[in-house]
């Protein structure tokens, strides 16, 4: 997967994603196709950030997409899958990186989402790297469950009710772990610059 995000099949009329997973719930296996074309890139863009591209994210969708005629009838029918099936993938390498006792490293594919289209000169865009790779060693400094509940809800745009329900949290665990996470950020980055102009 090249991390692009996959659009629904065009020509004649796709279904809702609640239609999509109520007939993947009575064993319809072209409607978790159609379900799989739309998200696939999705739920892999997620799993690589969380496992900080350690080339488990396929496995991470293969098995979200494995569980879901298991699952989806738990469903819970709002309009727009893609979080709840994030979810689902942040469960699933969560479990993973604990079961195989990983540390996550830094977002590698971050650089990639921080790079803007402004063109930049020589020095700005190695002055941007370097910011970028400040970030993602702050990052790796987090501990894995303040880490995770970072990338979901400030990367992924998932709510901390999502989170919460993903990684089996109260949503006010979440909260909490996302309020120190950035704090712990914001100390991190200023040590670093701090650290820096020292060194000029």
């Amino acid at each position: 997967m090249n991390g692009k995000r996959s659009r629904a099949p065009r020509g004649g009329p796709s279904r809702a994603d609640e239609e999509l997973l109520a007939a993947i719930a009575r064993g319809d296996v072209s409607a978790l196709g159609e379900l799989y074309d739309r998200y696939a890139q999705d739920v892999w863009r997620a799993a690589h950030r969380i496992l900080a591209g350690s080339g488990d994210a396929e496995d991470v969708v293969h098995t979200v997409f494995m569980k879901l005629p298991e699952i989806a009838a738990s469903y819970d029918g709002r309009s727009n899958a893609r979080p709840w099936l994030v979810g689902i993938a942040a469960h699933v390498a969560w479990r993973q990186r604990r079961g195989n006792g990983r540390f996550f490293r830094m977002l590698e594919s971050f650089a990639s989402t921080a790079s803007s289209a402004v063109d930049l000169n020589p020095e700005r865009e190695a002055s941007a790297r370097e910011d970028v790779l400040q970030f993602e060693r702050s990052l790796a400094a987090l501990s894995p469950s303040k880490r995770i509940v970072f990338i979901l809800v400030e990367i992924e745009g998932l709510t901390s009710e999502e989170v919460g329900r993903a990684l089996l949290l109260p949503a006010a665990t979440v909260r909490t772990r996302l309020h120190h996470a950035r704090r712990e950020l914001d100390k991190l980055m200023s040590m670093k610059e701090h650290r820096g102009e020292n060194e000029d």
